[in-house]
């Protein structure tokens, strides 16, 4: 009888195997070794550099190696008024570039969006510049400025100017022949990011613009700078921080000269590290410029309302 009811037992429901976290770790799991990369190095020279800043290294030196404390940030806003010099430099610099690259790119952005002859050789030409390494600019400019063989030569020889001038070695020209030989480079990079997205407003817009009467202007006004106020304050802030650490271009065409009056706050870092072999000192250089661009960056997100309502 216990035989028989065994076999008259219903059999179990089949458990239901719980699902697999696997498939959800997945695309986890396969982006690790690239994080984990990137991690090691970021977070390393990051977390090196805010050490380094609190001691005295300098390799050529070690007798004096050590524990500085926050002696190096009190040299720094105390007793450097290179520092204060170079910050005020590279505000300027940062300003007037970007000042200058957002409205030449603009402009261009908004030439070459036009339907014309020859239009896709026009925006090749444009942007060809931004493909260009710093260094390799900087070579070009350096020929372009040579008092020997370059725009002087050519401006004496037509009778303006004399022959022998230097602009890149006179404080009066310096900073302006500077100026233009990265508007060169920069002013692609603006006219790239706003095309882009200019080719995102709907052409419905301006239609209706023009049954209601609005002029070129007012619709330039209305309707296209609202559209493109996140594409400027991005490519504004991210050229801001990149202007702000550029070195490559200045170190080449002028080395910070003459008598210093090109001389950034990360070129001032470099030819401390680099040239000096104060490495303590230039890591808290580095952090204090770390936690200026931070800042500005937040207050700048902040007062321009990046990805608000248009």
């Amino acid at each position: 009888m216990a035989h028989a009811a065994a076999v008259a037992k219903p059999p179990r429901p089949p458990r239901r195997r719980r699902a697999s976290a696997t498939p959800r770790r997945l695309p986890y799991l396969l982006i690790a070794p690239a994080a984990l990369l990137m991690l090691g190095f970021i977070a390393y020279p990051v977390i090196s550099v805010f050490y380094y800043s609190l001691q005295n290294y300098n390799p050529t030196k070690p007798w004096r190696n050590g524990f500085a404390g926050f002696d190096n940030f009190t040299h720094i806003f105390t007793d450097n008024p290179l520092f204060w010099d170079t910050l005020v430099f590279s505000t300027k610099w940062v300003v007037v570039e970007v000042g200058l690259q957002l409205l030449f790119g603009l402009a261009l952005a908004l030439i070459v969006n036009q339907t014309f002859v020859g239009r896709a050789l026009g925006r090749a030409l444009v942007f060809s510049p931004w493909a260009v390494s710093g260094v390799l600019t900087s070579a070009i400019w350096v020929l372009l400025y040579n008092s020997q063989t370059g725009i002087t030569r050519y401006l004496a020889d037509m009778g303006i100017g004399d022959y022998g001038v230097s602009w890149l070695s006179d404080t009066s020209t310096v900073f302006s022949a500077a100026v233009v030989a990265d508007l060169w480079r920069g002013v692609p990079f603006f006219a790239i990011l706003i095309l882009a997205d200019l080719q995102s407003v709907s052409k419905d817009l301006y239609e209706a613009a023009e049954v209601d009467g609005a002029s070129r202007f007012k619709q330039f006004l209305h309707i296209t700078l609202p559209h493109l106020k996140d594409a400027i304050i991005l490519s504004t802030l991210l050229r801001a921080v990149w202007e702000f650490n550029n070195v490559d271009l200045l170190y080449t065409l002028t080395g910070g000269g003459p008598a210093g009056v090109t001389t950034t706050l990360p070129l001032y870092i470099a030819n401390t590290s680099v040239d000096a072999h104060n490495f303590g000192y230039a890591s808290a250089l580095t952090t204090v410029a770390f936690v200026i661009l931070l800042f500005c960056s937040m207050v700048y997100l902040r007062l321009s309302k990046f990805g608000g309502e248009k």
